[in-house]
């Protein structure tokens, strides 16, 4: 009698025999990881090596350095003016090797033994080593498009172009040096004002500078002040208002006290575009308004005008 078997359905849980004879029990198996999502995808953020580039606060644009460098450290799309160095500003004005500076090697002293925060010989060393500078003015005599010139010029690098002793009297004494040898005269500042860390020291440099520009006046020889960003405190309230002509550079920020402490003080609101160049030059302060790149052709126009002038002046009597 043939007997009659049945298989027993599961509904889909059938067991399925492996295809392949499965590892040992003691073999380890190992496992690729699943990528997790969007892992792969995102793309890698490139780094940008610093010192290559300049992001320009104005206009947003992203400007090489050496682009910058070349073009005199003004902006080539909205031409907002960087900083610039002292050296750099008097080799983008007088003509290849003319310039011969003077007073040198004199610096600063802490005649107050000023303490504080830091030591006054501390900061003067510090700063010193980095701007390769011995204080916050260079001055010299060379040449600018064919006139020679003395020259003086601010770097707001040191100490924030304070004005000190030292840069009173260097400054005084290339007043002197140009009257004496009958040459025009062009400062450039840029500053915060006198230097704190020699009191009243540096107040009567304000004096002493306005004095020496009396005498170069009375011998009827012109003095060009331009103004750069920012020139403020004492420095403007001496030598830098009192020239017979009164250039800045654009959207330069020029003024005694800063517009928080005027506002407070006569707790009223400030008009827009208040002391910068363009509303001192509205308002009558300044003489114009001169691009960076444009400075050496027009301090030029400017020399020759002036000294014609002084000659005509001299032979009339």
């Amino acid at each position: 009698m043939a007997t009659t078997t049945f298989t027993k359905k599961l509904l889909g849980m059938e067991t399925i025999e492996p295809a392949v004879t499965p590892p040992p029990a003691g073999a380890g198996a190992t496992f690729a990881k699943k990528p997790k999502l969007g892992s792969s995808t995102k793309p890698k953020k490139r780094d940008i090596p610093e010192g290559l580039w300049t992001k320009c606060p104005k206009c947003s644009a992203m400007i090489f350095d050496k682009e910058l460098d070349d073009n005199l450290k003004v902006c080539a799309k909205c031409g907002r003016h960087f900083p610039i160095g002292g050296r750099e500003r008097i080799n983008a004005l007088v003509e290849t090797c003319s310039f011969e500076e003077m007073d040198a090697e004199m610096t600063s002293v802490d005649v107050l033994n000023f303490t504080g925060v830091a030591a006054y010989t501390d900061k003067l060393q510090e700063y010193q080593k980095k701007t390769k500078l011995k204080d916050a003015v260079t001055t010299g005599i060379g040449t600018v498009e064919g006139h020679r010139v003395a020259l003086g010029v601010m770097d707001f690098e040191f100490l924030g172009g304070s004005m000190g002793s030292v840069v009173g009297e260097k400054l005084t004494r290339l007043i002197e040096a140009a009257t004496e040898k009958g040459l025009p005269l062009i400062l450039i500042s840029t500053s915060g004002g006198a230097r704190m860390y020699e009191g009243m020291f540096s107040l009567m440099q304000m004096a002493k500078t306005c004095g020496a520009l009396a005498y170069h006046a009375k011998q009827k020889l012109p003095y060009i002040s331009v103004l750069t960003n920012p020139t403020y405190a004492g420095v403007m309230a001496s030598f830098a208002s009192v020239g017979d002509l009164i250039l800045a550079e654009p959207g330069a920020l020029i003024g005694f006290a800063g517009p928080r402490v005027i506002k407070d003080t006569t707790q009223a609101e400030l008009p827009p575009g208040f002391q910068t160049a363009e509303f001192l030059l509205e308002h009558g302060l300044i003489d114009a308004i001169v691009p960076r790149k444009e400075m050496k052709e027009r301090l030029g126009f400017f020399l020759e005008f002036l000294t014609e002038r002084m000659k005509s002046a001299a032979a009339l009597g």
